[in-house]
């Protein structure tokens, strides 16, 4: 059955990018001065979205609006979800040496109460492509339901970087391409022409065409509703922790195995890039600017005499 309720896009832009060395998720790196989120909120609007909202710090939303909201203004609708440590800390004392929140999923819980029906949740500082999210719309407005949601699979081989370490979640389907585990790996590094996980100080060579999960994954509020619990538990064993993170990937797989919800894969073939680090930077740039000049972009993402043509 057909949703008709427009989806909600919400971006996870509260991250402190300690290993980028600045604010990446508002610097600038498309032709006219646009973010790397402005290329998501463009093609959601595209295909459909109706909402978006931004999971950011509270003592920099101002700044963040004035940069923002002129470019959205009678686009989109907009909101705002805040995540500090003290969200949901549920009481629980954490060690007083931590100074950021508790990762992906905590942000997401942050929007309790501000989103019903079906959404997407993304990185703001990855590039999805549009086909991904053109795949997503129809899913989000078709075939999602409390018992099954989704997750925009991308390639290993597309989603390294030549600069350091990174995060992935590497996923595993059944033969109907349902997801059986999402295994999160946190230190993936490309050297020699090889994909390699150096987790746990164990050498293991992977698949260039290791699925994996980038953070976009297509929920309902349900699944909300579902994880806070499972972050007070998690609060209350990692309360001493320093970089213990409560992840979406991760708190997806508890929820597969628990058996409430299946998570199926939508392959994509759009191309992904992102900045995790300073020097990935210049490669950004150089990809948006080619596909602005390929057409498959306007140079001036917002300009009035480009307007966004539905599809």
């Amino acid at each position: 059955m057909r949703n008709n309720t427009k989806p909600t896009l919400i971006i996870l832009a509260a991250g402190m990018a300690s290993r980028y060395g600045g604010n990446k998720q508002t610097e600038s790196f498309g032709p006219n001065g646009e973010t790397i989120m402005e290329y998501s909120i463009y093609d959601a609007i595209k295909v459909g979205f109706g909402k978006v909202i931004f999971i950011i710090r509270e003592e920099f939303s101002d700044a963040f609006a004035a940069q923002i909201e002129p470019k959205l203004l009678g686009k989109i609708e907009i909101d705002y979800a805040f995540q500090s440590l003290e969200r949901f800390s549920n009481n629980i004392e954490f060690s007083k040496e931590r100074s950021k929140p508790f990762g992906t999923a905590h942000a997401l819980l942050c929007c309790k109460g501000k989103v019903e029906g079906p959404f997407a949740v993304i990185n703001a500082d990855d590039f999805y492509g549009f086909d991904a999210f053109k795949k997503a719309y129809t899913f989000l407005t078709t075939d999602i339901r409390d018992e099954l949601f989704a997750c925009l699979g991308y390639q290993l081989k597309n989603t390294v970087s030549e600069f350091g370490a990174v995060t992935r979640g590497e996923i595993q389907t059944d033969v109907v391409g349902e997801i059986v585990s999402i295994n999160e790996r946190r230190e993936i590094v490309f050297k020699d022409g090889q994909i390699i996980s150096l987790e746990k100080d164990q050498r293991q060579i992977l698949a260039a065409e290791t699925q994996v999960s980038m953070n976009f994954f297509c929920f309902t509020s349900t699944f909300i509703d579902w994880m806070e619990d499972k972050y007070y538990r998690f609060l209350s064993e990692n309360k001493h922790e320093l970089k213990a993170e409560f992840l979406i990937p991760e708190v997806a797989d508890q929820l597969i195995k628990s058996g409430t919800a299946s998570i199926k894969v939508i392959d994509t073939d759009a191309k992904w890039f992102g900045v995790t680090f300073k020097e990935d930077a210049n490669l950004v740039k150089e990809e948006l600017l080619k596909l602005s000049n390929e057409k498959i972009y306007p140079l001036d993402l917002w300009n009035i005499v480009s307007p966004i043509t539905l599809v």
